[in-house]
């Protein structure tokens, strides 16, 4: 296993995620015990020291489960961490009733590294308002011992990252970031990983491979991968990239069987960066193809000065880009939902003012129809 230097931590370069532990019959509720004792064993027993749950996960079964099986070795052989749910808005003023509930779901008299969960457009203003003391009582509890090391994790834009920063930023020590080859570009993740590098903060990644999307790739993917690492599998293209980014630490991944497991913990038994070379290829393939896949919007902005509901269409189509490009997921539809009720592609009327200037001949109201029905907004 490799490991990194954090402050006076040796940490596991590849981290085990419990969001996506094996569970019964489908139900994302429903843990399956034995199947997840036997992979936290698995990964204790093979290097990985750092395990990562969450409130929220597994409809709260996850920290139960860190609880009850990660309680079984020594404390100090490894590093737990949890975060607090800021992702939902209900939860701002509980940061007490959370914290401490949290601590004994994980059978923990402490946590070595806490979270602001999911920094975000949505929840930017609640975080950092003052009346619900989130920041200062987490502070305080770092000064009891009860935290040893504070972050924050991020959905957000490069701008919502740096707001928070500003306020935070001398408080936080590491953050955790959805980085992986095909969002380098497509969810800037460079340039926020470019600015956490400035700002002197680690980054563990989040979403290595993208919720199992990067496990597989298009032919013309792979045939580039083969023709330059022949060995190499394809999930392991993905750990070998974020290899090559400076500021990594740490990487997690949500492993849901122990053949994932083994794979991942196979491939982190050697540091093999990217060259430039092969990293320029990878990045120029992925870009093309998730261009391809996606509207050519290319956010001239003519088609906002037409629209009589005001809607923000480049901003929407990037985010049906986002959605289509990974078959799904939570990123567009918490976008969306953070935007004035106004200004979502169910407002869309239809007119196709829009249309008549759109320089790339987008059927944008098709496009929003179709938006809405996936999101429901």
């Amino acid at each position: 296993m490799i490991y990194r230097q954090f402050q006076e931590e040796r940490l596991s370069g590849l981290g085990l995620g419990m969001m996506r532990l094996p569970v019964v019959g489908g139900d994302d509720g429903v843990v399956d015990e034995a199947a997840a004792a036997e992979m936290i064993d698995y990964a204790y027993q093979n290097g990985i020291n750092y395990f990562d749950t969450a409130w929220g996960y597994h409809n709260g079964n996850s920290e139960l489960v860190a609880g009850k099986y990660l309680s079984g070795y020594p404390r100090e052989s490894y590093f737990l961490a949890s975060k607090f749910p800021g992702y939902d808005l209900a939860n701002m003023d509980k940061v007490e009733e959370i914290f401490e509930k949290q601590l004994k779901k994980c059978r923990t008299p402490y946590f070595d590294f806490y979270l602001f969960h999911n920094v975000y457009e949505g929840n930017i203003d609640a975080y950092l308002d003052p009346k619900y003391g989130i920041l200062e009582y987490l502070l305080k509890q770092k000064e009891n011992g009860r935290i040893r090391h504070l972050g924050f994790s991020a959905h957000g834009s490069v701008e919502v990252i740096r707001r928070f920063l500003d306020a935070y930023g001398a408080h936080m020590e590491f953050c955790q970031l959805q980085l992986n080859y095909m969002d380098w570009h497509f969810q800037n993740a460079q340039e926020k990983a470019a600015l956490l590098d400035e700002a002197g903060i680690p980054v563990w990644v989040m979403e290595p491979l993208r919720g199992g999307k990067l496990a597989k790739a298009s032919e013309g993917l792979t045939a580039v991968m083969k023709s330059m690492r022949p060995e190499e599998s394809v999930p392991g293209w993905a750990f070998r990239f974020l290899q090559s980014v400076p500021g990594v630490t740490l990487v997690l991944s949500g492993m849901s069987t122990m053949e994932q497991l083994k794979a991942n913990i196979t491939t982190y038994e050697t540091d093999a960066p990217l060259s430039r070379a092969e990293l320029d290829a990878l990045v120029k393939h992925v870009d093309e193809e998730v261009r391809s896949a996606g509207l050519p919007c290319t956010a001239c902005h003519y088609c906002t000065g037409h629209c009589p509901q005001g809607l923000p269409i480049p901003e929407l189509i990037a985010l049906y880009n986002e959605h289509k490009a990974a078959g799904g997921g939570f990123i567009a539809p918490m976008a969306v939902g953070s935007m004035p009720e106004e200004k979502r592609p169910a407002n869309c009327v239809g007119c196709r003012s829009c249309e008549q200037v759109c320089p790339q001949q987008i059927k944008i109201s098709e496009m929003m129809s179709e938006f809405s029905a996936m999101i429901g907004m």
